[in-house]
């Protein structure tokens, strides 16, 4: 069976539904199951069981022979969310234990890092673990997933296979729930069903215009391809950057999102929160190279090919993947 923590949540029900499409409905759902919103991002999928995040460990305690890969993307992922207390027990702690696991039990490892952990990008945006401990993350969230980084990077003793995922600006179906914290594709299309317009954040970085913000933006489902060859193939274990290797702004995502709407853009600048302003990454680009040489070979997304696949065949119609 194969274990996949954080599975109601944005990429892991994306994932189970890959999955399900690749013949596996062996999975074992682990998660935090208390709101409706995010329990909808289970529906029609195929899996043996639900268990909740805080029955799991004792659950695999008990029963960890049944299981054959544990891809762990369930975290506490709330970048203002400053009590470093809850990330220490959800994203530190609890990730240990299920390294520790599959140290003992001989189990596949793929769990979710974070491009958090680049900060500002003081020293570029390449997986090289060289880089890890100089890395200087900007919140409370990049700190806990920098430290399991780090502690991962230590450890003698470690899993078959495992791969940390840095995630970048991932976008796409069945982010609902995610509230504040959900992709600007999501809010483009609510704000301009609503007034019309679209409200991007002003630059207070004079390097950047209004708009140029970059980010890597990768579509969830070149996400999903990626872990699944990562659990086919398990070439060499280590850190791995998720994005696109091409950094767009924006104003581009906006723009591509009115398109997909087929409505002329309409956007203009709002002051950037001043709780976020202080920690805010004006420029992002993953270094792909890692994965290329390990043998992932699909093209990834362009930025317009994905929003107008997420816009016209998901948000406008109110489904999940």
């Amino acid at each position: 069976m194969i274990v996949i923590t954080g599975a109601a949540g944005f990429i892991g029900s994306y994932l189970v539904s890959y999955f399900n499409q690749m013949g596996y409905d062996d999975i074992i759902i682990v998660d935090e199951f208390t709101r409706a919103d995010k329990l909808q991002n289970l529906n029609h999928k195929r899996y043996d069981r639900l268990l909740d995040r805080e029955e799991f460990l004792p659950w695999l305690s008990q029963n960890g022979a049944m299981v054959s890969a544990i891809i762990h993307l369930g975290a506490r992922t709330d970048t203002t969310e400053m009590d470093r207390s809850i990330f220490d027990h959800l994203n530190l702690a609890y990730s240990k234990r299920i390294w520790q696991f599959c140290v003992a039990a001989d189990v596949p490892l793929i769990y979710a890092s974070s491009a958090a952990t680049y900060g500002l990008g003081e020293f570029g945006y390449s997986d090289s673990h060289r880089i890890v401990p100089f890395l200087k993350p900007l919140n409370p969230y990049g700190d806990s997933k920098q430290d399991f980084d780090k502690w991962v990077l230590n450890q003698e003793e470690t899993p078959p296979f495992w791969a940390g995922l840095k995630f970048f600006n991932v976008y796409g179906p069945n982010e609902y729930h995610k509230g504040r914290m959900a992709s600007v594709i999501f809010h483009t299309v609510n704000q301009i069903r609503a007034t019309g317009g679209m409200k991007l954040f002003r630059s207070h970085n004079p390097k950047f215009k209004d708009g140029e913000q970059s980010r890597d933006f990768v579509y969830v489902r070149d996400v999903a391809q990626m872990i699944a060859f990562l659990f086919r193939e398990k070439p060499q274990s280590g850190l791995y950057n998720v994005g696109t290797g091409i950094a767009r702004t924006f104003y581009d995502l906006a723009k591509a999102t009115f398109r997909a709407m087929d409505l002329e853009p309409n956007i203009s600048f709002i002051d950037t929160p001043e709780d976020i302003r202080g920690n805010y990454q004006y420029f992002t680009q993953a270094k792909m190279e890692k994965i290329r040489e390990a043998g992932y070979q699909e093209p990834f997304t362009s930025l317009e090919d994905g929003v107008t696949d997420y816009v016209q065949k998901y948000l406008l119609k109110g489904l999940i993947f």
